[in-house]
């Protein structure tokens, strides 16, 4: 409290088991009633939904009040706060969407960016726009909190905080590693589990890392299956799946007490099979043994062929320090890393790589120029024009050298201009690009008018102009459904929801498929209106109005019984082998 009524930004590194996600916000409540300011209100951000309302419950418990009023939550498509709420945990994505309305933040007093290790889109951008805020309001206090934080360089970034370390409450973890890299770490992991759990004499449950929902929920049918042929006579195993696109009332049930023991002795437990959302924050009470094969999915953007993958890649130092540290939170723990101890101290990379710097910024250059930043090109206007059109020729590095000598710079000079680090500026320099050709960006790199219209909308580009599109072709209630069945995926009921398409396809495409599941779920396919030819043609107008960047033309060679001359596709997967899907006929 008192380097925050002494400074306006404060790095806090607090290791785990500290306290800092529960405790410090309800400093941060005391701080904001006995000091003089505009406004009360508290905002603690979370990376992942799940945090945010775990930790909102726990801390509600503890002031022993109601969630939802004096402490709530707000998470995408959910807010459970109301008017006498002051303090509010929420993910970064919802506080960055509350500073497009409120650019000044006016509502809070505190605001606690909690781990920021983790270096999320939205995390590092909210740390570039809460940099201008407190230079505009005095009495706003910030508070950069994270477990592995390279505390001088965001120290150097916001003016020379200062730096307070919280020492942690962790319990001893004992590591052990594969003498051996292991060919098959889902077989390795599962084998892992089943020994646990039969040989381990203590008592404690298992959290198990894994690397997506597909993975998650395979995993668990076979320890369940293994478990249930191994007889009675060994204790009980529940098997709890964690994943982000988990309903709310699902990921709860990690928080369920395990089985109790069997009579002849047989120890019961639960395993949680999580991707790395258990990474942080999350205290899962009972957690005794982590196994960590050392995988990670990530997402990659190439912006030269706008393609956005998921690949499975190994994870970091830091995060694998963060999942030995979930055995120790509670008690002393094992943690049995599938990797060799020598893959760990010569192979994995420090840190993660940070989001921002391998991810379309489409969207997040949108976002900037809606809150008001507008020199993300440290440059005279005419050099910034000649710098994004240079990434359609694959010339930036060329094109940047000669604007730097014409700017009287050195290149590395007119590269440190730029936020955090040169890649970061041939990403922005691309969405600029794709953004000017999209009518969002003016020639100058100046929000458009309609750029202004689109960044009320939480949609990537395309996905947002095609719905205003859809207003000029009288179709904006099918585009609007079209929309939402692109932005989720019913990964529970893929084999049903193939089938559907298969009975509902549509000769010209994928999105009209789409649309055709839809209203056939609502019972409306009856409707001329819906069968008529000009209704499909202004569907199509209005798909290429978001989409024309994303056009291809099929090769002579092609075998389709149909043959489109040219097709729009939602997205290309790169995996093994290059595909576009979604796709849909254009003339």
């Amino acid at each position: 409290m008192r380097l925050l009524n002494q400074h306006q930004c404060v790095v806090l590194v607090g290791e785990t088991g500290s306290g800092k996600t529960t405790q410090i916000p309800q400093w941060s409540v005391e701080f904001a009633a006995t000091t003089a300011g505009k406004s009360t209100g508290v905002a603690c951000t979370q990376p992942r939904r799940v945090a945010a309302m775990s930790v909102a419950q726990r801390v509600a418990e503890e002031m022993d009040v109601a969630l939802g009023q004096q402490v709530g939550y707000s998470i995408r498509f959910e807010d459970c706060s109301g008017p006498q709420t002051v303090l509010k945990y929420m993910t970064d994505g919802m506080l960055l969407r509350e500073a497009m309305s409120d650019p000044m933040l006016e509502h809070y007093r505190v605001i606690l960016l909690d781990e920021a290790h983790e270096r999320t889109l939205a995390t590092d951008i909210l740390m570039g726009v809460l940099k201008e805020v407190i230079k505009q309001r005095s009495d706003l206090k910030l508070v950069i909190m994270s477990a592995t934080l390279d505390a001088g360089k965001f120290q150097q970034y916001f003016d020379n905080a200062p730096l307070m370390n919280v020492p942690g409450r962790t319990h001893p973890v004992e590591i052990f590693y594969t003498p051996q890299p292991e060919r098959d770490y889902l077989e390795a992991a599962i084998r892992t589990v089943i020994q646990i759990h039969i040989c381990e004499e203590i008592a404690g449950d298992i959290l198990l890392f894994l690397t997506g929902q597909e993975e998650i929920e395979d995993a668990c049918k076979r320890i369940k299956r293994e478990i249930d042929n191994l007889g009675p006579d060994v204790g009980e195993l529940k098997c709890i799946p964690l994943f982000s696109t988990l309903p709310p009332n699902l990921q709860q049930r990690i928080f369920e007490p395990a089985p109790p023991n069997r009579p002849n002795g047989g120890i019961g437990r639960k395993v949680v099979v999580s991707t790395n959302i258990a990474e942080t924050s999350l205290t899962i009470d009972g957690v005794v043994f982590v196994i960590d094969p050392g995988f990670a999915k990530q997402k990659v953007y190439n912006p030269r062929i706008r393609v956005e993958s998921l690949l499975v890649s190994p994870i970091s130092k830091a995060s694998a320090q963060q999942r030995a540290g979930r055995a120790g939170r509670t008690r002393p723990g094992k943690c049995f890393r599938l990797y060799t101890e020598k893959a760990y101290k010569n192979e994995m990379q420090d840190n993660t790589y940070p989001e921002i710097l391998r991810s379309n910024l489409g969207s997040v250059v949108l976002q900037l120029k809606k809150l008001g930043i507008d020199d993300l090109f440290p440059l005279d206007p005419q050099l910034a024009k000649m710098l994004i059109a240079s990434c359609n020729h694959n010339c930036s590095n060329e094109i940047l050298s000669i604007t730097a000598m014409l700017s009287g710079e050195s290149t590395s000079q007119t590269w440190a201009e730029f936020p955090l680090d040169p890649q970061l500026a041939k990403m922005l320099i691309a969405s600029c690009n794709h953004n000017c050709s999209n009518e969002i960006l003016s020639i100058t790199a100046m929000l458009s008018d309609l750029g202004a219209v689109m960044a009320e909308f939480p949609l990537d580009p395309q996905l947002a102009k095609m719905l205003i599109a859809s207003c000029n072709h009288n179709c904006s209630n099918e585009i609007l459904s079209i929309n939402a069945m692109l932005s989720g995926e019913p990964n529970e009921a893929r084999k049903a929801a193939d089938e559907a398409k298969m009975r509902f396809a549509h000769i010209d495409g994928d999105h009209l498929t789409l649309l055709n599941v839809y209203h056939a779920f609502k019972q409306s396919t009856t409707s001329t209106e819906f069968t008529s030819k000009d209704y499909y043609i202004n569907i199509r107008k209005a798909l290429v109005n978001g989409f024309f960047m994303q056009v291809v033309q099929l090769h002579p060679s092609t075998c389709l019984d149909h043959k489109p001359d040219w097709v729009i596709y939602n997205e290309f997967v790169l995996t093994t082998k290059n595909y576009i899907r979604t796709v849909t006929d254009i003339k």
